[in-house]
């Protein structure tokens, strides 16, 4: 039976855990997997651009003996030139699996319901689970635990709070997402982490004071004021957000051995400042560099067939 990817919960606690054991192996021996998804191929949709995923995707699936095919908004337009129905009934014939970075969720969520073949989330505006993968498989490899940890998310309560608080509810974190009134996390988002924490000792909170939030943090987290598709509130937001800004002063309120981290890409002087974003506290690059491993780890677990 196929399995898909679109958001963190689609894979149990015990399978996340895999997961992460298996992206440490490829990480330190990648040769040990060359051969793994050989001949494999990836569709890679994308309705939005792409720095990280489209180069992890694409190197990773070549690391692991498979080949990847980009399909571009002007090749595909889903829903516009061309269904979801029949991009989905199409490709199934021709590739293996399908990474989709698009808008509306329901796309990847359609896709996965008319495709015999697994989909992943490569992004959507409700969801970032590759993301959020990738992010709390950093946090282990720095700190060497997740269980308990205090992990502070401070901005917009956008598609990448989402999953973090997911994944959060999954591996038993402590988590704070900080964000202005009016702009907190989706109330589904946060109902089904605090639900999946029920089991594993998580404590998902939502508040609006970032002072608060970052006191005593482990780990502190943001991301961009303004996502794709809503530049035209770009210099609205700036007033909104200011004042969760992630600087130096806001930064010290964390233990001293807490972690930086960014989604990426930033913008310095907004959301974070240099001196934040390149201290000896930032982790943001092995961060960036382990959306490969893992995407490579799910890859594997989706697409391969003994």
């Amino acid at each position: 039976m196929k399995k898909d990817f679109l958001e963190v919960t689609d894979f149990t606690t015990e399978e996340i855990i895999s997961t992460f054991e298996l992206a440490s192996k490829m990480k330190s021996k990648p040769s040990d997997y060359y051969e793994a998804l050989r001949y494999k191929t990836l569709a890679l949709i994308f309705e939005k651009p792409s720095l990280r995923t489209r180069t992890t995707f694409d190197v990773g699936i070549q690391q692991l003996g498979g080949f990847s095919i980009y399909l571009s908004p002007a090749e595909i337009n889903l829903g516009k030139r061309e269904s979801v129905y029949d991009v989905a009934k199409n490709l199934e014939r021709m590739v293996d699996a399908i990474m989709v970075r698009t808008f509306g969720h329901n796309i990847v969520e359609d896709m996965a319901k008319f495709a015999k073949i697994p989909i992943i989330n490569g992004l959507t505006d409700y969801a970032h689970p590759c993301q959020a993968m990738a992010d709390f498989f950093t946090i282990q490899e720095v700190k060497g635990t997740i269980k308990n940890l205090k992990i502070v998310y401070i901005g917009d309560g956008n598609n990448v709070a989402h999953s973090l608080m997911a994944a959060a509810g999954r591996l038993g974190a402590h988590i704070v997402v900080a964000t202005p009134k009016g702009f907190e996390p989706n109330l589904n988002a946060y109902r089904n982490a605090v639900e999946a924490g029920k089991e594993t000792g998580a404590k998902i909170e939502v508040i609006n004071d970032p002072i608060e939030a970052v006191k005593n943090a482990d780990v502190v987290y943001t991301d961009v004021w303004a996502s794709m598709g809503q530049e035209s509130e770009a210099e609205k937001r700036k007033k909104i957000f200011l004042p969760y800004q992630v600087n130096a002063k806001l930064f010290s309120l964390a233990k001293p051995d807490a972690i930086f981290m960014h989604c990426l890409p930033a913008h310095r002087g907004e959301e974070v400042t240099d001196e934040v974003i390149d201290s000896p506290n930032s982790v943001v690059f092995q961060e960036a560099e382990n959306r490969l491993h893992v995407q490579k780890a799910i890859l594997y677990k989706l697409m391969k067939k003994d």
